[in-house]
């Protein structure tokens, strides 16, 4: 997996970045209206190599792939470049392209002397025409029925008007124009299709970078805007929206890249990837830069402010070819219909999200495992909460060594990279069986083995790491929920040395299955609360433990465990006494960034498997629009949770700077999980409302698995402002 650029790209994007900063700030931007062209800016753009980006070398071009040109493009998104960038790399791609007399033109247009756009229709069905950047373009390329055509335009048929956003568009009677045939016949019209497919993917990286520079700006202001005494930052009415939209503009730019490597990879699902990359960007830049225009309340509607720029060019750069709604159905055609478009040549693309060899040899090995030693009467009793435990499966899993897959191997572990601990979380999903208490029991292992003495090493440890027992934790409590270091749950020393443990703890889920619970507890009233805090072992056979059985609407049992005058030796306890929070830091050790995308991807495939059983209207559910447009909806969630998930486990394997990316992927990929759950339930009833063995019981339960996955873990608001402090940089919003 990377999502590192190549030392070239790196040094490209940095130079394009220094050059747009200087060229494209927004006092250019302001001056460039109202025609929304810098002749200027164009020229520099021009001499940097950047308009010959796509063109073939032996056109005289930079050969460059189609990647290179996306991180042009999120530059000029984040400088609001003025000129018809996107339009102009495409028009000079077709011309090196399609041949014929134009090389010098292409020679012009490359070196920033003539300016030549696109149309996106066909001009003898539609013969006027709005076209980017067509108030300055000489010349439009355009179809017209069997023909590619080169289309004169005179500065007097340049019909340009005020807009939106001052951009240099024009609306022109291209049926009017004298004209130039270029190439006629289906290759010739493919070559054409494949470019509007690589314009889609070029303006939605320039959203990508609109939106993200206005959450940016909008962080700054926050940072610096003072009300009622504190700064605005600090009010989670404003940090929590931005750091929502933070996770779906970069989750827009990755489903451009998602695209990319699917032309790469030749993937069968390209056509869509390129069709919900451009329909997300269009939409999240356009929330984004509203937001971030709130942000700055009363003075963002002022023009002394740049944000408003941001807020009209996020709109008026899609419009172009349309209503964006038009590309999610686009993308349910791509997906469930019979639409097959023409694909781009995209080039080399550095970017990779393959977990690679020896991730996809655990998935076979957790494979072979089931296929061998699970039986029927088993898989009945999976179950995707605790009550799925199995004794057995679990001291076989053991054996194998598949059971503690992100313990180190210094502690007994299986040792797996990151990578490798996705793949075999997709494989037991894939296999239907989730096992939360192996994944606590190994966080436990992991703390007694860093903290534990060595007669509670003794004691415990060989049963774990033999699958004979499990672990709970005892975390939250009736009144602390996710503020864990609000613990009241006593643990005072007696004259021997030994501990005794009074009070309660919620949601102690697997309790009534596990033999110990690892407590957080409070052990000096007197000092800050997260410095007053001790964990111990408590074994849930002993005097004095209570354990009360709390049943959830999910077909889950959690636990409320009541602890009167429990005894237990100091050796029980781990670390220094009032320094539990370092000792629960050991747990981060097995922090792998996860998410929810694995049942996201379940739940999507039970509900096309759904719409081919319904029916409706004399056809299958499937085949109707609007159930496309929502099934391609939820995989473009599913991709962007899944997408987000993996830059945080790269980040940790590759020991990468990390802003919030663990937060950012729980956060964002439960939200949707919950949302589309929701949704789909709704698109498949009435037999949704069933239990019935079968795709129809799976997405009932997700959808009630899915309203507690924005809670535990951390509840999304927790979440939230993580992701605002860590990576907007807003003031911390928690006491």
């Amino acid at each position: 997996m990377n999502f590192d650029l190549t030392d070239d790209q790196e040094m490209m994007r940095d130079m394009f970045a220094r050059f747009l900063d200087e060229q494209s700030s927004m006092i250019r931007v302001r001056e460039a209206a109202p025609s929304g062209f810098d002749p200027a800016l164009w020229q520099g753009l021009a001499d940097l190599g950047a308009l010959s980006i796509r063109v073939p070398e032996e056109a005289g071009g930079l050969g460059l792939g189609l990647f290179d040109a996306t991180l042009l493009m999120e530059e000029a998104g984040r400088t609001l470049v003025s000129g018809p960038l996107a339009e102009a790399l495409i028009a000079a791609r077709l011309l090196a392209q399609l041949g014929g007399d134009t090389a010098e033109l292409l020679g012009q247009v490359m070196t920033g002397r003539a300016i030549v756009s696109l149309a996106f229709h066909d001009v003898a069905d539609q013969p006027v025409q709005w076209i980017g950047g067509g108030q300055v373009a000489q010349s439009v390329i355009a179809r017209r029925g069997g023909d590619v055509i080169l289309v004169d335009v005179p500065e007097a048929a340049r019909r340009s008007e005020d807009n939106l956003a001052s951009t240099p568009m024009a609306e022109i009677d291209l049926g009017a124009l004298p004209h130039a045939i270029l190439a006629t016949g289906e290759a010739a019209l493919s070559t054409l299709a494949q470019c509007v497919e690589e314009w889609k993917l070029l303006i939605a990286a320039g959203l990508a970078g609109i939106g993200r520079q206005a959450l940016k700006l909008a962080a700054a202001y926050a940072c610096e805007r003072k009300q009622f005494d504190q700064y605005i930052g600090q009010f989670q009415a404003i940090s929590h929206p931005l750091a929502d939209l933070l996770c779906d503009v970069d989750g827009g730019k990755f489903l451009v890249w998602k695209a990319i490597r699917d032309l790469v990879d030749a993937a069968p699902q390209a056509g869509a990837a390129i069709s919900i990359a451009a329909w997300w960007n269009a939409d999240a830049a356009a929330r984004a830069v509203a937001q971030a225009l709130h942000t700055f309340g009363g003075y963002g509607l002022t023009t002394e402010y740049d944000i408003f720029l941001f807020n009209l060019r996020a709109k008026a750069w899609p419009l172009l070819l349309g209503d964006p709604q038009r590309l999610i159905e686009e993308a349910g055609r791509r997906f469930y219909g019979a639409e097959r478009p023409a694909l781009p040549d995209a080039g080399a693309m550095p970017i990779d999200f393959d977990l690679g060899e020896d991730a996809r040899a655990i998935t076979q090995e957790i494979n072979d495992f089931f296929a061998a030693n699970v039986t029927p009467e088993m898989r009945e009793t999976f179950h995707y909460s605790w009550e799925g435990y199995n004794p057995e499966l679990n001291r076989k899993l053991a054996a194998q060594n598949l059971l503690y897959l992100g313990l180190p191997a210094d502690v007994g572990g299986r040792g797996l990279s990151a990578y490798e601990k996705t793949a075999a979380m997709d494989a037991f999903e894939t296999q239907g069986y989730n096992n939360p208490a192996a994944n606590v029991t190994q966080m436990v292992a992991l703390i007694i083995h860093r903290f534990g003495t060595e007669e509670l090493k003794a004691a415990v440890l060989p049963e774990i790491m033999r699958g004979e027992v499990i672990c709970s934790l005892g975390y939250s409590e009736p009144g602390s929920g996710s503020d864990v270091f609000a613990a009241q749950c006593r643990a005072t020393q007696q004259a021997d040395g030994s501990w005794r443990i009074d009070g309660t703890k919620m949601f102690t889920s697997g309790a009534n299955l596990a033999t110990y619970v690892l407590m957080l507890c409070r052990t000096n009233p007197d000092v800050a609360k997260h410095k007053g805090l001790t964990m111990f072992i408590v074994p849930l056979k002993a005097d004095g433990v209570t354990i009360q059985p709390v049943h959830t609407f999910q077909d889950e049992r959690t636990n409320i465990t009541f602890y009167d005058g429990v005894s237990i030796p100091d050796s029980w306890r781990l670390g220094e006494i009032d320094g539990g929070v370092r000792t629960m830091s050991a747990s981060l050790e097995l922090e792998h960034g996860g998410g929810f995308a694995k049942y996201q991807r379940a739940m999507l495939q039970a509900a096309e498997s759904l719409c081919r059983e319904i029916r409706c209207d004399g056809r299958t559910l499937i085949e109707n629009g609007g159930a496309q447009v929502r099934l391609a909806r939820t995989a473009a969630n599913l991709w962007a949770s899944e997408l987000i998930t993996y830059r945080a486990q790269w980040a940790i394997a590759e020991k990468k700077p990390n802003h919030a990316y663990g937060p950012m992927a729980k956060m964002f990929s439960s939200e949707k999980f919950q949302s589309d759950a929701r949704d789909l339930l709704d698109l498949t009833a009435p037999l949704s409302l069933s239990k019935r063995k079968g795709a129809a019981a799976e997405i009932n339960q997700y959808y009630r698995h899915a309203q507690g996955s924005t809670i535990y873990g951390g509840t999304s608001e927790v979440h939230r402002s993580m992701i605002a402090e860590r990576a907007l940089g807003l003031p911390r919003t928690r006491a």
